[in-house]
């Protein structure tokens, strides 16, 4: 099972940004997916997820501003943030609760993190 990030990248505070998460491999069955980040001498905090039925959760911070959704056909996730702020600058990870063909029980995959940059 891999996960593979894209769409991060530098913008202004204010501007917009779309972060794409693909899963791919032997996926049996797909719970949650989402994202969370870790910014400079902080810990990873999760950021957004939607699990299979639709329910979605977010960071208090970024409720209103961001908007997690998937595809269960193509299993991707995407997040699209919106006014964003400097404190939203961080490496974001997507993450996603798989059961993988033969195996007994869920366990959590990580794609490689993409960078979001949001200057003053």
């Amino acid at each position: 099972v891999q996960l593979q990030a894209s769409g991060g990248g530098l913008v202004q505070t204010g501007e917009s940004l779309t972060l794409s998460c693909a899963a791919s491999g032997s996926l049996y069955a797909v719970d949650d997916l989402g994202w969370y980040r870790q910014a400079p001498g902080k810990q990873r905090e999760a950021v957004a997820s939607m699990d299979f039925r639709g329910i979605t959760k977010y960071l208090d911070s970024v409720k209103g501003r961001f908007t997690v959704s998937r595809d269960d056909a193509k299993n991707t996730v995407t997040l699209r943030m919106s006014s964003l702020k400097p404190a939203d600058t961080a490496v974001y990870y997507c993450a996603g609760k798989i059961k993988p063909t033969g195996w007994n029980a869920y366990t959590t995959f990580w794609g490689q993190g993409t960078q979001v940059t949001v200057s003053s």
